[in-house]
């Protein structure tokens, strides 16, 4: 075991001397470790200034030979930007002059005149570069008048209209009007068909006008022409007027009053309750599901010129259809509809959006067995329209089950093809003239 400093002064020496001795000792022992920490300090200190240093030379050292070596091939003809055309050749030579005497005397004359090209041609992209991001920022940021072609105003104006959605309230009026009983009126199937077109188109361009702030938040309808300036606000009401006041006129006086007057109130329904109660409540959904209804019971009025029961059994075909479509449509979109501010059925009541889908697919089964009792169809028709519609009723289960984007997708593309072939097996089935009012008649 090794002794002490202290014991072994303490032996060495003894005395005056020894107790001298063993005091400075003591206090050596007790002020180094403060000089130690001090001198440790200082020397950090001026480790740290030379390591900070040696980071700025090897810094300054790169950025000098990336700049060489990003100018080893100069650009062929480089274009002078307005700064550098302001200074003369002299004043160049001059600065020359001025870094000779700075510059060591071991380079040769051509290398630095090589490296001083290289500089200023490194300075003039560089200056050229800003140049160009300058302006392209300024002319991001500056506003500017989109200008309308002639060319472009067919397709604007059919996205305006909702060309896809018209084309569909267009087909369910003609099923309506060949649905009918009676003889087919081509004039007035064709002047029907227009009149509605045009009211449609009226409807859903007052739609997209009252709606361009809450479309703007939206993926979906974010680059609808309203929204993106393509044209004018008073253009798509100048429009919806030219499109409204034939397509009315068409139905009142070139088919009759009844039509007429379903195409406006329906045009009313759209635009005044449809439209604004989107934002307000959920009822909205059933307001539209009305509002898809009655283009088929246009067409019926349109070939008889009256209501009766088949027309309100095509309206509450499409009433049922509407729900299916448009919530299982509505569900893939919650985000997008909640970020617009509309109160949708899929976004604040889940549940509720997904039993009344369930519950209008079943509905389908109904309405296909009530169409031979009100003398629609023949019998024919629910037996050979049940397999399509319990196939939607099986999806709408799984929607109602499962309550997720793949299921709620399937049931939306299977809609998009049950009601186009839904009508066709109704057209096929139709009752044919004075089948339904010889049914209880005696034979001769």
């Amino acid at each position: 075991m090794a002794a002490s400093p202290h014991t072994l002064s303490s032996r060495l020496l003894t005395g005056w001397v020894g107790g001298c001795v063993w005091y400075l000792e003591r206090r050596a022992m007790q002020e180094s470790p403060h000089k130690f920490m001090h001198l440790f300090r200082n020397i950090n200190k001026q480790w740290i200034t030379f390591q900070h240093f040696n980071f700025l030379k090897r810094m300054y050292v790169t950025q000098l030979n990336r700049s060489l070596n990003q100018q080893v091939k100069p650009k062929p003809e480089p274009v002078t930007s307005p700064f550098l055309e302001k200074t003369s050749s002299g004043q160049a030579k001059a600065e020359v002059h001025e870094l000779r005497p700075i510059s060591p005397p071991s380079l040769p004359l051509s290398r630095k005149a090589n490296e001083k090209e290289l500089i200023e041609l490194e300075s003039a992209s560089v200056i050229e570069a800003s140049i160009d991001v300058g302006n392209a920022t300024k002319e991001e940021k500056q506003w500017k008048e989109m200008k309308l072609h002639v060319d472009d105003l067919p397709g604007i104006l059919a996205r305006l209209s909702k060309i896809k959605l018209t084309a569909l309230v267009v087909s369910t009026t003609s099923a309506g009007f060949a649905l009918a009983p009676g003889p087919f009126d081509w004039p007035c199937f064709l002047l029907t068909l227009l009149g509605t077109g045009l009211a449609s188109c009226a409807a859903n361009s007052i739609n997209q006008f009252f709606e361009v702030p809450f479309d703007s938040n939206m993926n979906r309808t974010k680059n609808r022409p309203l929204v993106r300036g393509q044209i004018s606000p008073l253009l798509a009401v100048s429009f919806a007027t030219c499109c409204a006041l034939p397509g009315v006129a068409l139905l009142t006086w070139g088919v009759n009053p009844l039509t007429g007057a379903l195409g406006v109130f329906n045009i009313f329904l759209y635009t005044c309750c449809y439209t604004p109660l989107k934002r307000i409540s959920i009822a909205n959904t059933w307001v539209g599901a009305v509002v898809g209804a009655i283009p088929p019971v246009m067409g019926w009025t349109a070939a008889t010129g009256c209501l009766d029961a088949g027309a309100f059994l095509l309206g509450g075909i499409l009433y049922s259809w509407q729900f299916p479509h448009f919530n299982a449509l509505s569900w893939g979109l919650r985000e997008d509809y909640s970020r617009g501010g509309y109160c949708m059925m899929s976004v604040t009541h889940p549940a509720l959006c997904r039993r009344v889908a369930l519950r209008h697919c079943l509905a389908l089964i109904g309405l296909s067995t009530a169409a031979p009792i009100l003398d629609v169809t023949t019998w024919t028709f629910p037996v050979i329209s049940l397999p399509i519609n319990l196939y939607i009723s099986y999806l709408g289960f799984r929607f109602y089950r499962d309550a997720d984007r793949k299921s709620s997708r399937k049931l939306f593309f299977c809609s998009l093809w049950h009601l186009p072939l839904f009508l066709l097996l109704m057209l096929t089935c139709k009752q044919p003239p004075g089948g339904g009012s010889d049914k209880g008649e005696p034979q001769s």
